[in-house]
């Protein structure tokens, strides 16, 4: 089997990413793993004692490569692993909590843990984040519970372990989890790597109209060129609503005008939908009038979300920005959302960001 060493040092070749020291050191700490895992399996099989592989969790800037190493990681495994963002997994982690309580078990963690570890031996999760209190109040449990059954767990962050949950609600309760990544982790921190997505978009255009087959083409191939061209199921819970991102990888996430702005959309919505995301692409915006006016409002919305959460926009459009709406309600207002749509072209705003 191609070690992950050798399948970096293709991709080198291939010229699909430059060689970085600090990456190239973080591939071999996951080949290392990569080993440790696969002996750890064939001593199951043989019936011999075998120690759980130490987990890892790594942290950095966004664009640092931290994801795509994981990914190669995930799958050079034979054995059972599972790959998911830490949102869509911790969203999954509490459906099946409330599922365990109604059955008036009593520890709800347990079959919750059984069932996690009856599936997979290599726990992968990318850009763990905790916001909601309902997950700082469980996931120290969760976690030692999984490891004790033997689940080797991958995590990547864009922070470092000890500023996790800052200034959150009733944190003192949240520190064992951080205790926990400190002692049974390798914590390995990736710098001084220039986000590689960043530089690709402050060097090309990132808004494109009007709407036919030639700028169709090249959104595509920004999200190609972003994301590998893959996607994971990706979806948020904004109190009590989920939103689901048509297409999402890294922090990257990909909407058509009606997906995000045709719903029922508030203020609040799109700004759990910009704290997502590093890039958002927005496919389709058309020309804006008195017929789509509730749409209209809530794009201005969105675009005051992205331009303070200063995240990269990439659109395609019927025009330009200053030409998009020229008619009904909201027409002069929208002279600023206009603005801000030019300002996010800016080389300026893009090296900023």
């Amino acid at each position: 089997m191609q070690s992950l060493v050798d399948k970096y040092n293709q991709n080198v070749s291939l010229g699909k990413i430059q060689r970085e020291k600090e990456q190239e050191d973080l591939v071999i700490k996951f080949d290392t793993l990569r080993i440790a895992v696969e002996q750890n399996r064939r001593k199951i099989l043989f019936s011999k004692s075998a120690l759980t592989p130490k987990s890892i969790y790594v942290w950095g800037g966004v664009g640092c490569g931290k994801s795509m190493i994981m990914d190669m990681f995930v799958q050079s495994l034979t054995v059972g692993v599972r790959r998911l963002h830490f949102h869509s997994f911790m969203q999954e982690v509490q459906s099946s909590l409330n599922l365990a309580r109604q059955g008036k078990v009593k520890d709800a963690l347990v079959p919750v843990v059984k069932k996690i570890t009856n599936e997979v031996k290599v726990l992968a999760l990318d850009e763990l984040q905790i916001k909601d209190i309902a997950d700082a109040m469980i996931v120290g449990r969760l976690f030692e519970a999984l490891m004790k059954k033997g689940v080797t767990v991958v995590i990547t962050s864009n922070r470092p372990p000890i500023d996790l949950y800052k200034n959150g609600l009733n944190r003192d309760l949240f520190l064992p989890f951080i205790r926990l990544i400190e002692a049974k982790f390798d914590v390995l921190e990736v710098s001084g790597v220039k986000d590689y997505r960043q530089s690709f978009i402050s060097g090309d255009q990132v808004y494109f109209y009007p709407l036919n087959l030639e700028s169709a083409k090249r959104m595509d191939i920004i999200w190609a060129t972003l994301t590998g061209n893959s996607a994971d199921d990706f979806i948020l819970s904004f109190k009590g609503r989920e939103i689901r991102f048509p297409f999402y990888k890294d922090g990257v996430g990909r909407f058509d005008f009606f997906e995000i702005c045709g719903q029922m959309l508030g203020p609040g919505d799109y700004l759990a939908i910009v704290d997502a995301v590093r890039v958002l692409m927005v496919d389709n915006i058309p020309q804006l009038s008195r017929s789509n006016f509730n749409e209209a409002k809530r794009f201005v919305t969105l675009i005051d979300a992205a331009y303070e959460a200063k995240i990269s926009l990439i659109c395609s459009a019927a025009t330009e920005p200053e030409m998009l709406y020229t008619e009904g309600e909201g027409s002069f207002e929208f002279e600023r959302t206009a603005s801000r749509l030019k300002e996010m072209q800016s080389k300026d705003w893009l090296n900023v960001i």
